[in-house]
């Protein structure tokens, strides 16, 4: 079963295409990271993916009735306007303090549910954020560039605890990340993007791949990986599209 998949993906905004050629799946479970230099595409594959932009070309299919939780690169909240924590997870669908309370945890800021949003700190305000993705329980977690903005101990934990959602819930994950150390420790499978596919497999074929290589540079492999998944890798099957 596949939870998204794409076919001839191509996307183009009045100008020369964003994205071209892209074929792309995700199965339940399955930890895939797509990386790239600005402007690649990334985070426009991820709104393809999700229905939020249509494609120039191609389709995108998406399970029947698929839970998504998407946490997106930033959100911008207006200071001026008041907005606990505790109000901004009731928002779009009303929760009760029960749920409030439990999905606050899950994330490790529970003492934070009364704060305005415009009062946390950088890792706070993307652990609220994540817990209202979780809110509905997703069957897939979307993440643009999610830790963006953290410094390095707060890009770790904010990673372990994705991998702990990960293995709670069973969920799929879905990235985008500069966040390379990271990638190649925690993903069943990498995708790397420069306007198409230029590779993708396990994290150890796309790292020594030509063409991840002349994007990042050698020193990427992973040795500085800041935590290692517990994930079982049963999607370890590489597959390198150059």
């Amino acid at each position: 079963m596949t939870l998204i998949a794409a076919e001839n993906l191509s996307a183009s905004f009045g100008g020369p295409p964003v994205l071209r050629d892209v074929d792309f799946a995700i199965a339940p479970g399955e930890i895939v990271t797509i990386v790239g230099p600005n402007g690649s595409g990334k985070s426009v594959l991820l709104r393809l993916l999700l229905g939020i932009l249509a494609p120039s070309q191609g389709r995108v299919r998406r399970k029947r009735g698929l839970q998504v939780g998407y946490v997106p690169q930033r959100l911008h909240i207006d200071a001026a306007l008041p907005m606990p924590v505790r109000r901004f997870l009731s928002l779009p669908r009303r929760r009760s303090r029960a749920e409030i309370a439990q999905v606050l945890d899950r994330v490790g800021v529970p003492h934070v549910v009364d704060q305005q949003m415009t009062t946390l700190s950088g890792g706070q305000f993307q652990r609220v954020l994540l817990a209202r993705a979780l809110l509905s329980e997703p069957e897939i977690l979307v993440l643009d560039e999610a830790a963006q903005g953290l410094d390095q101990p707060g890009i770790a934990a904010f990673y372990r605890l994705i991998d702990a959602v990960h293995r709670e819930l069973g969920c799929a994950v879905l990235s985008v990340s500069h966040d390379l150390h990271v990638v190649m420790s925690a993903s069943d499978r990498v995708i790397c993007l420069n306007g198409h596919i230029c590779c993708q497999g396990a994290p150890s074929v796309v790292s020594s791949a030509p063409e991840y290589r002349a994007l990042f540079g050698i020193g990427t492999e992973g040795a500085l990986a800041l935590y290692q998944h517990s994930h079982d890798h049963g999607h370890d099957g590489a597959r390198d599209a150059g």
